[in-house]
This record gives structure tokens, C-alpha cells and sequence, in this order.
């Protein structure tokens, strides 16, 4: 009683997108793993990576932060220590599915477009590599995060919640990155996802007409190789599409609300 309405909201979308959510991204894990997707071991390699990043996004951030915010307002996961790590889990998250569609779109990227790389990058090595890196990269980036936040209440010696420091929020320096790192995930992502797709498109309608071009006498044959050209783009622009989607209004905001 006498909730806002968007509170109201939140206790039931919340949970709804937990309970929809987890099991999606362990099915897709479970199904990918297996390899009989009629996908390559590289592509799978990244979808898997995608989707156990995103179910990190939702367990870290939907049930340990919102949901327990809600239901739980007391427990352990308030514990300072606690809800830092928490804090940075999820921006590791967020980094590294952002980060694991870009380089699920760059390999797509090669494979259509350049030939003489494909065989060295559009593997499941190169795959593992980039996944690793990408991680590593994220948790290493984050490592300033850890020092934004300290107690906002000390109870019996014991520090609860997370408040901002108060050089977090008067620091020129703070605010520069803080600025740099809004724009670097996900501006940065969306801007060579759409390049690289754009790039994908035009090299894929060259090659569709050449093709068409030395086929005229065969045209009532099907062509495996353009169809599996149609499968690629159709697999790369639903992926490509979604993420953009997601972030758009997160763009929007930022752009519309400096941080300074």
C-alpha cells in the first residue's frame, strides 16, 4: 500500500524474468553444448559464451540485487563486502556479454567476408581465446569499481550496504571515468557491431550477384552456399538486432543525461 506504481511493477516483472530467464540460458547451454545444432564448433563456442553470460546477468543482478531487494530487505548479501562483489559480478557480466557479441559479429565478419583469415580465426581455438581474453579483459577493467563504495551503516563493527564515496561523487577524475566507461560499453559495441554488419551485408549482395551471375543456366537448382549465406546473416542480424535493441534506451539516457 501506497507503493509507486513502477515498484509495482517491479515485484512481479522481476520475478518474471528470473523464472523465464535461467532455465532459457540453461536449455540453450545444455542444447549448444551437445553440438548437434547443425552449428560450427566456433559459432557454438560463442553462443555458449553469450548465454552463460547472460544467465550470470540475471542471477547476479535480478535475484541477488532486485529481487533481494525487495523481498529481502535484510540478509547477508547486504554485508558490504557482499554487495561490492556483487556490484562488480554484474558489470563483469554486462562487459562480457556485450563484449562476446562483438566478437561473435567480427568472426561472422571474417568467415563471410574474408577468406584467407577464415581458416585461422573461424576456429574453436580462436573461439576459446577470444572468450577467455574478453573475460579477463572485463574483470581487469572493473578493478577500479571495487573503490566506489564504502559502508553506509556500521552496526556492532559490522559495515552494511553500499553508499558512494565521497570522492566518487565530487572527483573530476571519477566523472571523466565514469564518462569514458559509459561510452565505451555499450556506444563503442553498437558502433562496430553495425560496421561489421554493414560491411558483412555488402560483401554478401556482391557475392549473391556473381554468383546469380554464373549460375543463370542452373537457377531452378538450389545453391547450398548461398543458402547457408541466408542462415549466417539471418543468425547474425537476429543476434545483432536484440543487442542493439537492449541498449538502445540505455544510449539514449546516457546521451541525454550527461554525468557532468
Amino acid at each position: 500500500m501506497g507503493y509507486p506504481a513502477i515498484y509495482q511493477i517491479d515485484l512481479i516483472y522481476y520475478p518474471l524474468l528470473a523464472a523465464v530467464g535461467i532455465p532459457v540460458n540453461l536449455v540453450a547451454i545444455v542444447i549448444l553444448s551437445r553440438g548437434k545444432c547443425g552449428l560450427s564448433k566456433c559459432i557454438t563456442r560463442y553462443l555458449v559464451a553469450m548465454a552463460a553470460a547472460d544467465l550470470t546477468v540475471v542471477i547476479v543482478h535480478v535475484i541477488l540485487q532486485r529481487i533481494n531487494i525487495m523481498y529481502f530487505p535484510i540478509s547477508f548479501l547486504f554485508l558490504t563486502p557482499v554487495c561490492t562483489v556483487n556490484f562488480v559480478a554484474y558489470i563483469v557480466a554486462v562487459d562480457c556479454s556485450v563484449w562476446f557479441t562483438v566478437a561473435f559479429t567480427f568472426d561472422r565478419f571474417v568467415a563471410i567476408c574474408c577468406q584467407k583469415l577464415q581458416s585461422k580465426y573461424c576456429t574453436e581455438k580462436a573461439a576459446t581465446v577470444a572468450i577467455i581474453t574478453v573475460s579477463v579483459v572485463s574483470c581487469l577493467r572493473t578493478i577500479p569499481f571495487y573503490y566506489i563504495n564504502e559502508p553506509a551503516f556500521i552496526i556492532d563493527d559490522v559495515p552494511w550496504y553500499c553508499a558512494a564515496t565521497a570522492d566518487y561523487l565530487t572527483s573530476p577524475l571519477w566523472k571523466a571515468f565514469e564518462w569514458i566507461d559509459s561510452s565505451i560499453t555499450p556506444l563503442l559495441p553498437i558502433i562496430l557491431i553495425l560496421l561489421f554488419n554493414a560491411l558483412t551485408v555488402r560483401h554478401i549482395i556482391a557475392a549473391n550477384r556473381v554468383r546469380r551471375g554464373l549460375r543463370r543456366n542452373s537457377e531452378h537448382h538450389n545453391d547450398p552456399e548461398m543458402k547457408n549465406r541466408r542462415k549466417s546473416m539471418i543468425l547474425l542480424f537476429t543476434i545483432s538486432a536484440n543487442f542493439i535493441l537492449l541498449w538502445m534506451t540505455y544510449v539514449v539516457h546516457s546521451m541525454k543525461v550527461p554525468n557532468f
